[in-house]
């Protein structure tokens, strides 16, 4: 089988060691998301890049017929955090309240605003916003430097400080604590868990999230509220790293999906929608 890496970065731990698991007997072919798409394709494409070319290209490999984990499509709804609000509330999905303003300037005259709060690029890449503004003042010093930026804004839960990381491989999840960029001296370490000391019901709603989101390789964000857990984020094709197993996961996926095993989420998503459409 041919397996194609959709990555600048093939040499990516994650990437990496499920490289060495499927060469054993299979071919694996980093592709550079700027390029065209090849003469002869690949059984499967690993989407690890998020930018416009990468997307562009998945989609043009997506229109010959092949698989690509995760798909163009929904690669791109999470890296819009308003859509992303939008389709977890839909799907009832425990996640911050958010609302979006088309620039940060304005923001610190508003006076329906609550504070504490935190304040997000509405269009999420690398190095993009993500700050706590506990008053008007506290914004006013990030417009400074985001002025024009299209922003999300949520309510700041009081928590722990310490996020639950949950990743999704295929049907198979993987959990770490990680010190919030939020918390009084930023972001920290991060610590494996194990999924027997999750509290009840959180895996379940972790795949839930791939389900609502047509999502095959993913990372949930969770805060424990008071209420219950709270998604803050959603992200496609997240580094995974340091857990243990996860590179066997991700081989089995693309192997599974690759030879027809397994049905894509986004494919049985759309193969359901057909069968519903009159």
């Amino acid at each position: 089988m041919r397996v194609g890496l959709i990555t600048p970065e093939p040499g990516h731990p994650l990437l990496a060691a499920t490289t060495a698991l499927l060469a054993r007997e299979h071919v694996v072919e980093p592709v550079d998301p700027a390029s065209a798409p090849p003469d002869r394709v690949a059984d499967v494409y690993l989407l690890k890049s998020r930018t416009p070319h990468a997307l562009a290209l998945a989609r043009e490999l997506e229109l010959r017929g092949v698989v690509v984990l995760n798909s163009a499509s929904a690669t791109a709804l999470c890296q819009d955090r308003t859509a992303m609000a939008e389709l977890a509330d839909a799907a009832g999905l425990p996640f911050a309240a958010t609302r979006t303003f088309a620039a940060l300037a304005p923001l610190p005259d508003d006076p329906d605003l609550t504070y504490p709060l935190v304040v997000k690029s509405r269009h999420s890449r690398r190095h993009d916003l993500v700050a706590r503004a506990d008053d008007a003042a506290g914004l006013r010093a990030l417009a400074g430097a985001w002025a024009r930026e299209p922003v999300v804004v949520q309510e700041f839960t009081a928590n722990s400080g310490w996020d639950h990381k949950l990743w999704v491989i295929g049907d198979r999840v993987f959990a770490a604590l990680r010190r919030s960029e939020l918390a009084p001296g930023g972001r920290g370490p991060t610590r494996s868990l194990a999924l027997d000391d999750l509290p009840p019901g959180w895996a379940e709603l972790a795949l839930r999230v791939g389900e609502a989101f047509a999502l095959d390789v993913y990372g949930v964000d969770l805060i424990d509220a008071d209420g219950g857990p709270l998604i803050v984020d959603v992200n496609a094709f997240p580094g995974i790293r340091g857990q243990r197993g996860a590179p066997e996961a991700l081989a089995e996926l693309a192997l599974g999906a690759g030879g027809g095993r397994l049905i894509p989420r986004a494919r049985a998503r759309s193969a359901q929608e057909s069968r519903s459409t009159p």
